[in-house]
């Protein structure tokens, strides 16, 4: 096997993409002594940046409210850039949606916790995710969204 088509894996660079936090009920709210709900939405997103590099995106949007009214949003999305080369085809999916979400997202569970606790509320510690199942569960509703010819 040629050097060149040795397969390779690495990572360029984690980095926090993008990051808010907004209180838009603030300050009334805080003195509501009911207990709020709390909403989690995570994605995982991948696209090339050049040849053989990709950009990988954990997201996590975080809300937290009072009845209707909404005591703290969050919304972070944590990055990788990862070379990926020499790979078969049909491995790239799972590389770029259950290895490296599962590099970045540490990051990502650090930065939210963070965040959260320097608006001044407890922190909101993110659950572990098990990207395989996430993934399988993509792939599987890709599939049933897909059109079907009718022969």
């Amino acid at each position: 096997m040629a050097d060149n088509d040795t397969p390779v894996f690495q990572i360029q660079r984690i980095y926090l993409k993008e990051a808010s936090l907004e209180q838009p009920n603030s300050p009334a709210i805080l003195l509501e002594q009911e207990q709020p709900t709390v909403d989690i939405q995570l994605g995982v997103d991948a696209q090339p940046v050049a040849d053989g590099v990709f950009e990988v995106r954990v997201s996590a949007t975080v809300t937290t409210k009072i009845k209707d009214r909404t005591v703290f949003l969050v919304e972070c999305k944590q990055a990788g850039i990862f070379e990926i080369r020499n790979l078969p085809q049909d491995q790239m999916g799972p590389i770029m949606g259950i290895a490296c979400p599962q590099i970045v997202y540490p990051y990502l569970r650090g930065n939210v916790a963070d965040i959260i606790q320097r608006g001044g509320f407890p922190p909101v510690h993110l659950a572990e995710i098990n990207f395989q199942a996430m993934y399988d569960q993509q792939q599987a509703q890709d599939s049933a969204d897909a059109p079907r010819i009718i022969t």
